[in-house]
């Protein structure tokens, strides 16, 4: 056994301490707090100045397990001050949130495979789990270098968590609703794989995907394009003749919640269309409730005449292309990253999702002089309030309203 391997593993580090986390709530309520949004939720979501009215969502940015993942990133910093500390990955998707950390010197390492930024990690280095969680393979390997490890982990992913392991423990295939290059899905399947490693799992994106499997489910096919189709996204040894007996559903926290209902309608179909009952077949709903209020608080917003809607937080956030792809059927949406992709009266930058890209859009027919204007504005759990005001205030400052003027209604 190598000495890395040998030295003894340390319990989880909690940061929470009353003392430090008095310090770490003032410091995260400068860096990403808002006075103006704060007024608008009191006073009901809507600001009329002029000809000029915004309207906020009931529900949208930061939820309490990206608060928490934020606030444990920061303690590590104030109770170890001296030490290395890193981060697997991104602590959750906002390159804002991500910046100050890199700004206290907490480096983020890769978390799509390891390389040799592991192998130098000593037992006086602290590692930071994201929000996301991070497969077994990575725990087992910083662990074994017996490094401090302050986990921030969200609940609901470790319930989904909790959910494929035991799918494992029954001998029941694992259908993962998500992105397989996410990092939580990834980590969600290195748990279907269970406490033995011969569990199994199957990851699935599109409706398209699922009519896929239930065709196969219902009556067979070629294994060969089975397996060519979804390759990469299934367990080592995934078999589809013999693992799709018995499935059971699970799905990335942050997947667009009808999407999900219709994924498990279908393969529970499929499974009595086969069986003639559906006692091979299980599910429990694991969309987090923070994604779900915010689609639901974008339905209920969708309600409102507007002349477009702003959806404001990090490109690579999953929950937040989710409400873009709620609302763009509607109305015009922007998906922006933050304040400055408004770029002028006539200009935005805007992330298309269809390209995967960001593109500029003239919209000036919106910013018509006097001509009075509705913008709806929400944001994903990841998207701090201080940049829903950057966001809110360009608006206004474009119309002639100052940041003067609105902090005074």
């Amino acid at each position: 056994m190598s000495e890395a391997a040998s030295k003894a593993k340390k319990p989880r580090v909690n940061v929470r301490r009353p003392d430090v986390m008095e310090r770490v709530s003032a410091e995260v309520a400068v860096h990403f707090h808002s006075t103006i949004v704060e007024k608008l939720r009191d006073r009901g979501g809507k600001i009329t100045v002029g000809n000029t009215t915004v309207l906020l969502a009931e529900q949208f940015g930061f939820c309490y397990g990206v608060e928490r993942a934020i606030d444990l990133a920061y303690a590590s910093r104030k109770v170890f001050p001296d030490n290395r500390i890193f981060l697997i990955g991104e602590i959750i998707h906002n390159p804002d949130v991500n910046r100050h950390l890199r700004e206290m010197g907490i480096v983020s390492l890769p978390w799509q495979e390891m390389n040799s930024s592991y192998d130098d990690l000593t037992e006086d280095d602290v590692l930071i789990v994201p929000a996301f969680g991070a497969p077994t393979a990575f725990m087992d390997k910083v662990e074994a270098h017996g490094c401090y490890v302050v986990d921030t982990t969200c609940g609901d992913v470790m319930k989904v968590w909790r959910r494929v392991r035991g799918y494992a423990k029954d001998g029941i295939t694992s259908i993962i609703h998500g992105k397989s290059n996410h990092e939580e899905t990834r980590a969600t399947a290195s748990r279907a794989l269970g406490e033995n490693g011969d569990g199994n799992y199957l990851v699935v994106l599109t409706l398209a995907d699922v009519d896929y499997v239930c065709d196969y489910i219902r009556s067979g096919s070629d294994k060969a394009a089975f397996l060519g189709r979804f390759k990469g996204e299934y367990s080592a040894g995934f078999d589809p003749d013999i693992h799709l007996r018995q499935v059971g559903v699970a799905n990335q926290t942050t997947m667009l919640k009808s999407e999900t209902e219709e994924i498990q309608r279908q393969l529970r179909k499929a499974m009595i269309d086969r069986d003639g009952n559906d006692s091979s077949f299980q599910m429990f709903d694991t969309i987090c409730g923070a994604t779900q209020e915010r689609q639901d608080a974008l339905f209920e917003m969708l309600r409102n005449p507007m002349d477009l809607l702003f959806v404001v937080g990090g490109y690579n956030s999953s929950n937040t292309a989710h409400l873009v792809e709620i609302a763009e059927p509607q109305l015009p949406t922007f998906f922006i990253r933050d304040a400055s992709c408004i770029q002028s009266l006539e200009e935005i930058l805007h992330y298309d999702l269809h390209h995967r890209e960001e593109k500029l859009s003239d919209y000036s027919q919106l910013f018509i002089a006097n001509r009075p204007v509705t913008v709806g504005i929400t944001a994903g759990a990841s998207c701090p309030n201080n940049l829903i005001e950057e966001t809110l205030v360009k608006l206004f400052e474009l119309r002639g309203v100052s940041r003067e003027r609105l902090l005074e209604i």
